[in-house]
């Protein structure tokens, strides 16, 4: 098990300069970084690979797609674009020095179209199946987001996230469940954990307000046990936005501080990891 923090959570746009958030989860004692590819092209992806190595930090990356890269998409164009688009994204991942992509990838953050799901989710299946090749290739594994219903209607549970990986035939591709988006749409998160199974790629938490896990109500130690049942090892990453009024998160409704201070809110967060999820593997 691997403890990593989303760079988010310090900044105020995706193309600020990480270097600074190396030095202080390093200090604070994570694992890794994770890093939105939003502000990240391939001029600048060697050397910030390099930067964190430097820091004796791993890295994870996390992307969405936008309207015109709907792998979702009746046009066979914009699924083109889509294919061309993550295909970049992984390639900027491999050059990060990192193995592990995950994010908005089947469908569109925000896209609503109820009325066509089933097709809907046949299309980004068959559409990010295209990227086998180029994740084995790249050696990067491909996990998609389960998203809550005002974000998504594609993938607002596991279930129906998992449907979509398995469906795509790549063994790189898997899904990625978050404790925030969990607490909104399952019943028993701890066992919609179970039943994904190894489709689970990767893992976020934050608590139910998206700050501090063990500040509010959420079950972790249900999850920890249920990563411990189907032998997750790979990744626990906070993915807390907690400023109001960053452009970053401009799109996630962050009207209040959730908490006073993001360093802090780190330091809290990894220690209650440790203890909660330190003997999971």
């Amino acid at each position: 098990m691997k403890f990593g923090i989303h760079a988010g959570l310090w900044m105020k746009t995706w193309a600020d300069d990480p270097t600074p958030i190396f030095k202080t989860a390093a200090d604070i004692g994570f694992d890794g970084v994770e890093l939105s590819l939003l502000g990240i092209g391939t001029d600048r992806a060697e050397i910030i690979g390099k930067q964190a190595a430097d820091c004796g930090l791993e890295l994870t990356c996390s992307t969405g797609l936008g309207p015109e890269a709907d792998p979702t998409s009746p046009d066979a164009n914009v699924r083109a674009n889509a294919v061309a688009v993550l295909t970049e994204a992984i390639k900027i991942t491999e050059m990060l020095g990192a193995h592990g992509l995950a994010g908005v990838v089947a469908a569109p953050w925000g896209v609503f179209d109820p009325a066509n799901k089933a097709a809907r989710a046949k299309r980004a299946a068959q559409t990010l199946g295209g990227l086998d090749g180029v994740l084995r290739d790249t050696g990067v594994t491909l996990g998609i987001e389960a998203l809550n219903r005002f974000e998504s209607d594609l993938t607002s549970t596991a279930a129906e996230t998992c449907a979509i990986a398995q469906a795509t035939g790549s063994e790189h591709i898997g899904v990625l469940l978050d404790s925030f988006h969990m607490n909104i749409e399952e019943k028993e998160p701890a066992a919609a954990l179970r039943a994904a199974g190894d489709t689970l790629v990767h893992y976020h938490v934050s608590d139910n307000d998206r700050g501090v896990p063990g500040s509010g109500h959420y079950d972790f130690a249900a999850d920890a046990a249920a990563l411990r049942d189907i032998g997750y090892d790979g990744w626990v990453v906070a993915e807390m936005f907690v400023m109001a009024g960053n452009p970053a998160s401009t799109d996630l409704n962050i009207w209040r501080n959730i908490e006073p201070d993001p360093t802090q809110a780190a330091v809290q967060t990894l220690k209650y990891m440790t203890e909660v999820f330190g003997h999971v593997s």
